[in-house]
C-alpha cells in the first residue's frame, strides 16, 4: 500500500501497485499491450483503470461529458469494461502542422503551442492536469494501467517528460519495457534504453516483453537468456506478430494496415489526408469481408472505386490546398460528376462545400492566409470556423438512407449551412440540425457527409448505406444478420488478450 500527495493538501492511498507499459521507441506496441493487460486483469477478477498522462494524437474520442480524449485510451477503457472518461488521458496534444499543437487538458481545449515552447509554457499546467486526473481515478477500487509515450529516455527532453518515468516514480509503478523486434536491433533497443536510466528508474523495470516476433520462438531462446543476464530483468515473454487486424495506434501506422479481401464485392477508397484525424471512424469496414479498403494519397490516381470517403482532418484548409495542388480535388470532382458516390466526415464534409471561411484563423497557415477558401463545390454548403469548439455525444434520428435513431459524437470548430435551403433535392440527414446533408441523384449515386464521428458504428445504418452502393452496382442487399460492430470489437479484444495470455507470464507483477 502506497500513499502519494496527489494535489495540495490531499493524499490518496494506492491499494494496488500500478502497472506501467513503457516502450523502447514510439510504435513499439505499448498501446495494444496496455489494452491486452486491461482485459487480462478483468478476466482475473480485478478492475483495471487505463491511464496515459499525455498523448499526442488526432485520433480522438468524446466522453459522456463532451470532453476529448485519445481514442487509444477509450479502447483501453472498453477493454477494461469501463466507460471512457477524459481523466484517463488528461493531456492530449493534437498536431496542427507547422510544429504546432492544440493543447487539451482534462478534455477541454486550453490553447495552442509551438513545439519549441511547449515544455516551458505548459509543463506545470500539464502536470497539474495529470494529478487531477489521477485524483479522480484513484478513488476507484482498481489497479492503474499506465501507458508511456515514445521512449522514456529521450535525454534532451527527460527533465520535462510528463508521462514516462516521472509518472512511474510518482506512483511507484511496476514497469514493463516493450521492444519491437520487427524493427530490428532489439538488443540495442533494450540495453540502450536501460543504460540511459538512472538507478532509481531502472529499479522500476520489472519485466521485458519482446513484441512482434515472426517465426519459431525457440530460435530466440538464447537471446532471452542473454537479455536477462545482461540486464538482470526477466523477459516476461515473446508476443508473436498478430495477423488479426487491430486498430492502428496513430496515422503513422495507417499505410501498414493492408487489407486484401479476395471475396470483396465493393471497393471503398479513402483519401489519406496529410493531417487525417479520427481514422477510427473507418474501423467497422476493415473487418467486413465483402469490402476492400484502399488508401489514396495526394499524387496518386483515384481510380473508380464504388464509393469514396473523405475522413476528418485536423487542418481542413491546409489539407484541401494539398488536394488542390496535387490534382486530387479535380479527380474527386470528376468522379462525383460521373456518378461516383462520395461521403465526407467532419473536415471531409467541409471540403465538399462551396467555401470555407476562417475569420478567427483557427485553420490559417499564417496571418497572410486568405480569409475565404474555395471548396470542391459539389455540395451546396458553406463553412465558417468559429472560436468555440463543439464537442458532445449525440443521439439523433437520421432520415437517410432510411429513418432510424443513431449515435455518435461531434468535435469541430467549423459550422456549416446550406447555401440555398429551398432546393428540394438536398436531404438534411438530421431534423433541425446542421450535422449533415446528402444529395441523391437520378442515377441513385450520392454526395453527402456528416459531422457525426462514429456514424459507421451504427450497424443498421451502415448496412443501409452499404446497400445503397450495392444496389447501384447491381448486387443483392446484405441482411442485418451480420455480426454487430460492438461484438466484433469485443472479439478482437479477446483475440488480442488470448495471444497475450498464452505468451506472456504476468504472475511476477500482479501478486
Amino acid at each position: 500500500m502506497h500513499k502519494i500527495p496527489i494535489i495540495t493538501k490531499m493524499t490518496i492511498e494506492i491499494k494496488h501497485t500500478p502497472l506501467m507499459v513503457l516502450g523502447t521507441s514510439s510504435g513499439a506496441g505499448k498501446s495494444l499491450i496496455a489494452t491486452a493487460i486491461c482485459r487480462y486483469l478483468k478476466r482475473k477478477g480485478e478492475q483495471p483503470i487505463p491511464f496515459k498522462g499525455q498523448n499526442m494524437s488526432n485520433n480522438a474520442w468524446v466522453d459522456m461529458k463532451g470532453r476529448e480524449m485519445a481514442y487509444s485510451q477509450a479502447l483501453q477503457s472498453w477493454s477494461a469494461g469501463l466507460e471512457p472518461c477524459a481523466e484517463m488521458n488528461p493531456v492530449l496534444l493534437k498536431p496542427k502542422g507547422d510544429c504546432t499543437s492544440e493543447v487539451i487538458h482534462l478534455g477541454k481545449s486550453v490553447g495552442t503551442s509551438k513545439a519549441i515552447n511547449y515544455y516551458e509554457d505548459w509543463f506545470d499546467q500539464g502536470w497539474e492536469a495529470i494529478k487531477k486526473g489521477l485524483a479522480i481515478l484513484l478513488k476507484k477500487d482498481g489497479r492503474m494501467i499506465l501507458e508511456g509515450a515514445g521512449s522514456p529516455v529521450e535525454v534532451n527532453l527527460q527533465h520535462k517528460d510528463l508521462t514516462n518515468l516521472k509518472l512511474a516514480k510518482f506512483l511507484n509503478a511496476n514497469c514493463i519495457l516493450v521492444a519491437d523486434i520487427e524493427r530490428g536491433g532489439v538488443f540495442a533497443q533494450i540495453i540502450g534504453t536501460i543504460a540511459l536510466m538512472k538507478p532509481d528508474e531502472k529499479r522500476l523495470i520489472k519485466g521485458i516483453i519482446i513484441n512482434r516476433f515472426r517465426g519459431d520462438k525457440t530460435l530466440f531462446e538464447s537471446g532471452v537468456t542473454w537479455i536477462e543476464k545482461e540486464t538482470g530483468i526477466p523477459v516476461l515473454g515473446i508476443l508473436p506478430w498478430l495477423k488479426e487486424i487491430f486498430p492502428p495506434e496513430d496515422s503513422l501506422d495507417l499505410l501498414e494496415r493492408k487489407q486484401i479481401n479476395k471475396s470483396a464485392e465493393i471497393e471503398i477508397a479513402i483519401i489519406k489526408l496529410p493531417r487525417i484525424s479520427n481514422f477510427s471512424d473507418l474501423d467497422p469496414f476493415f473487418s467486413d469481408s465483402s469490402i476492400q479498403m484502399r488508401w489514396v494519397e495526394p499524387g496518386q490516381e483515384l481510380g473508380e472505386p464504388d464509393v469514396l470517403i473523405i475522413p476528418g482532418s485536423k487542418q481542413t484548409i491546409k489539407d484541401l490546398k494539398i488536394l488542390n495542388k496535387s490534382g486530387l480535388s479535380n479527380q474527386i470532382k470528376d468522379y462525383a460528376k460521373n456518378g461516383g458516390n462520395v461521403f465526407g466526415i467532419c473536415g471531409g464534409l467541409q471540403m465538399l462545400g462551396k467555401s470555407l471561411e476562417d475569420p478567427h484563423q483557427q485553420e490559417s497557415i499564417n496571418e497572410l492566409s486568405s480569409f475565404l477558401n474555395i471548396g470542391m463545390n459539389i455540395l451546396p454548403i458553406k463553412t465558417t470556423f468559429g472560436e468555440i469548439k463543439h464537442t458532445s455525444q449525440r443521439k439523433e434520428r437520421v432520415s437517410w438512407p432510411n429513418s432510424q435513431h443513431i449515435k455518435g459524437f461531434e468535435m469541430h470548430y467549423g459550422e456549416s449551412y446550406l447555401i440555398n435551403n429551398k432546393d428540394s433535392y438536398i436531404i438534411s440527414l438530421f431534423k433541425n440540425s446542421n450535422l449533415g446533408w446528402v444529395i441523391e441523384k437520378e442515377d441513385k449515386s450520392f454526395i453527402g457527409g456528416t459531422y457525426l464521428h462514429g456514424i459507421f458504428e451504427n450497424d443498421e445504418w451502415r448496412m443501409q448505406w452499404i446497400n445503397k452502393i450495392r444496389q447501384n452496382k447491381g448486387l443483392k442487399k446484405v441482411n442485418a444478420h451480420e455480426e454487430k460492430n460492438h461484438d466484433k470489437r469485443e472479439k478482437l479484444l479477446d483475440l488480442l488478450t488470448d495471444a497475450f495470455e498464452e505468451n506472456i507470464n504476468m504472475n511476477l507483477l500482479i501478486k
